[in-house]
């Protein structure tokens, strides 16, 4: 008999306790941080009894390395069991689950099982009408048809989950596909109306008769706004300009906008967590529309509100209307003024981070295109400059940061839970696998896909626009980085065994849909990185695969995982290389963590696990097989020289960036998917989750 395992509706999120460790040496006062009941300061422990490993002295490790305890592995191919007296969550194998449950619990909810699902309602109300009498009006008799419904799989729709996904789709309401569908629904004629209306308060254009230079044409856009659990917040109409109308040297010159990096968000947040300081989100309306624009660019009349009077006329544009090339860095320019002008600087290190530094006062302003992130020590200096930003330009102010750029942000007494779930479901949804068999890891181990398998994809741009939709959620889930990376290499002439390797990370992100990155709130953050690769790894050209995988205290806040340029010619070099790369990430957060104030309280330090690479990095050795390196790797070994880095070895038991290099095994790589702070969030999203 078919058993299914169904999550135990008790279960709760366990996320590590902060860190233990001496406070930053900063001159800001910050109110103090409740001692933890036990300490998870990262800490190393290998998967299996080491046998010929000599660890360097315990006094030249790291911190976090020296209460590192080491246990025979358990047996089955069973992850083993942490000793009691691990005090650890990077380097140990200390479990989420494991952990004694927590006073504080959540209001627990009903899970809906497979006895009282809506699956099983669903077929009773079915059978019920198959098996109702005819109608008295037909007194003709006709032969009875199956009324036996079959009941859905338990093993596909087991799971209260996925039931809570079928119950409530993501596409419940459709958007219209043009502007004469749009008009019939009053919903979507008024959020027209609204747009056009936003346009003339900020005087976008103005009508002119026709010139010689040929207008661009604009186009509407439909989205319906969801809330995190993907209920409808609201409907969305959005007039765009088709900008790749536009010509250069005519109409637009210079395009080019920052972008904040995804590291710089975790820093932030990690910031603000340590010193127990408020996250305010807010958002600007019609962010682009604020832009002014220096060329003369003339625009067709929308369709749906062309002007009675002069049907004839053009648009010349005023704003920076959305879809043109140059509205990124109008809009962007004008903020950037307005911040430098009360009293903001702009980050060397990243061009979206605003620094307000005055006596006692810090204030991080960080912007996503119209997304921002505000916090800081002074909660009445937020305020007014709340108030100033929203005189300035159309802001809404949002409160506690709760969903930034697609990501659910989920508060929680010892740190940020982020999560994408919905985006998952998207997802599933889009391609029809929100009923597929769940694995346990997103690529096999046995059999990884190759540059030559099988038959060449029918839709090979279907097959890029997923690897897109997964290379985007790869943002909270560090995880299925390799193995995104690896099938990315294959965009150019994509076969079905490729595509096959899609599924299975889609198949496996269903199973773990409630996984997200935990950020904790820790007392210290030294910086630390793992550097590994995977020298000639799959054979398909001999390249080697760059890992490396960047701490701040106990958070994972940047990771990579890439194939490099050129073959090394030994796992000497394509560790060195691999280091390289994570140095040159360790500089620039180094850099950036000095512009927002963060003294770190130790020299940053690159753990490999190659002793040749490790020797290297300090001393010019192993000349005959380095010689041919470039020389602009070697600035590696004057970091180590003026004291700014220390690159140590570490057991290969102990290297987390093994889970960027390589696909491995189940046991393996939940071990190192814990170490990165992908944690199972259903206890925290059981309440956010509509039945």
């Amino acid at each position: 008999m078919h058993e299914t395992k169904y999550p135990q509706p008790g279960k709760q999120f366990q996320p590590s306790p902060p860190l233990s460790l001496p406070s930053l040496n900063s001159n800001i006062s910050t109110p103090p941080i409740p001692s933890p009941q036990f300490s998870v300061v990262p800490s190393l422990s290998p998967l299996s009894q080491p046998t010929a490993f000599s660890p360097p002295p315990i006094s030249s490790l790291h911190p976090i390395i020296q209460n590192s305890t080491s246990y025979t592995s358990a047996t089955n191919n069973n992850p083993p069991t942490p000793p009691h007296n691990s005090n650890s969550h990077l380097f140990s194998n200390h479990q989420p689950n494991s952990t004694p449950p927590m006073q504080n619990t959540s209001t627990s909810v009903t899970i809906h099982t497979p006895n009282n699902s809506t699956h099983a309602t669903d077929n009773t109300s079915l059978q019920m009408t198959a098996t109702s009498p005819p109608s008295s009006s037909n007194s003709q008799i006709t032969p009875p048809r199956p009324t036996r419904i079959r009941a859905p799989n338990p093993k596909y729709f087991g799971s209260p989950f996925v039931n809570l996904t079928t119950r409530h789709p993501v596409s419940t309401t459709l958007e219209p596909a043009s502007v004469k569908e749009a008009l019939r629904d009053p919903r979507w004629q008024s959020a027209m109306e609204e747009e056009m209306a936003a346009l003339r308060r900020n005087q976008t254009w103005t009508l002119v008769p026709r010139t010689s230079q040929t207008p661009i044409t604009c186009k509407w856009l439909f989205r319906i706004k969801r809330h995190a659990d993907g209920s409808v917040a609201r409907f969305k109409a959005r007039l765009v300009a088709r900008g790749f109308l536009q010509q250069p040297g005519r109409d637009y010159a210079e395009t080019f906008s920052p972008v904040t990096k995804p590291a710089t968000i975790r820093i932030i947040l990690s910031l603000a967590l340590s010193r127990q300081w408020p996250l305010r989100q807010l958002d600007v309306n019609n962010a682009f529309l604020h832009g002014s624009l220096s060329e003369e660019v003339y625009m067709v009349q929308p369709a749906g509100f062309v002007d009675s009077a002069h049907p004839k006329h053009v648009c010349r544009l005023h704003k920076a209307l959305y879809g043109l090339k140059q509205a990124p860095r109008a809009w962007y320019l004008e903020l950037s003024r307005f911040l430098i002008s009360t009293g903001f600087r702009k980050s060397r290190a990243d061009a979206s981070l605003f620094i307000y530094a005055h006596h006692d006062v810090l204030l991080y302003f960080l912007v996503y295109v119209d997304d921002i992130i505000l916090t800081g020590n002074n909660l009445q200096a937020i305020n007014k400059f709340v108030s100033q930003l929203t005189h300035r330009f159309s802001v809404k102010d949002l409160g506690a940061l709760h969903h930034f750029l697609g990501v659910e942000t989920i508060t929680h007494p010892d740190g940020i839970f982020l999560s994408q779930r919905q985006y998952i479901l998207h997802i599933l949804d889009e391609y029809k696998l929100d009923g597929a068999k769940e694995v346990a890891t997103p690529m096999s181990s046995s059999s990884p896909p190759l540059l030559t398998d099988g038959q060449h994809a029918a839709d090979a741009s279907n097959y890029r626009k997923a690897l897109g939709l997964l290379q985007y959620l790869a943002f909270t889930r560090p995880d299925i980085s390799f193995a995104v990376n690896r099938l990315s290499q294959f965009m150019h002439a994509p076969t079905n065994m490729h595509f096959q390797g899609v599924k299975r990370i889609l198949r496996y992100l269903k199973g773990t849909i409630n996984y997200g990155l935990f950020i904790k709130r820790c007392a210290s953050l030294p910086l630390t990185a793992f550097s590994d690769s995977d020298w000639g790894g799959i054979n398909d050209g001999g390249k080697s695969t760059t890992g490396y995988a960047l701490y701040l205290g106990s958070n994972i806040i940047s990771w990579k995982s890439a194939k490099q340029k050129t073959v090394a010619r030994s796992s000497t070099e394509a560790e060195f290389r691999a280091v390289a790369n994570a140095s040159a990430e360790v500089l620039w957060i180094r850099n950036l963590l000095s512009e927002i104030g963060i003294r770190l309280p130790t020299t940053p330090r690159i753990f490999c696990d190659n002793q040749g690479a490790t020797h290297v990095c300090v001393n010019p050795v192993f000349h005959s097989r380095m010689k041919h390196v470039a020389l602009d790797f070697f600035f590696v070994r004057d970091l180590v020289e003026n004291g700014q880095l220390m690159v140590q070895h570490v057991s290969n038991k102990f290297q987390i960036a093994d889970i960027l290099t390589k696909p491995l095994g189940k046991s393996l790589f939940e071990h190192f998917r814990s170490k990165m702070g992908v944690s199972d969030g259903t206890s925290i999203l059981r309440g956010r989750i509509k039945a």
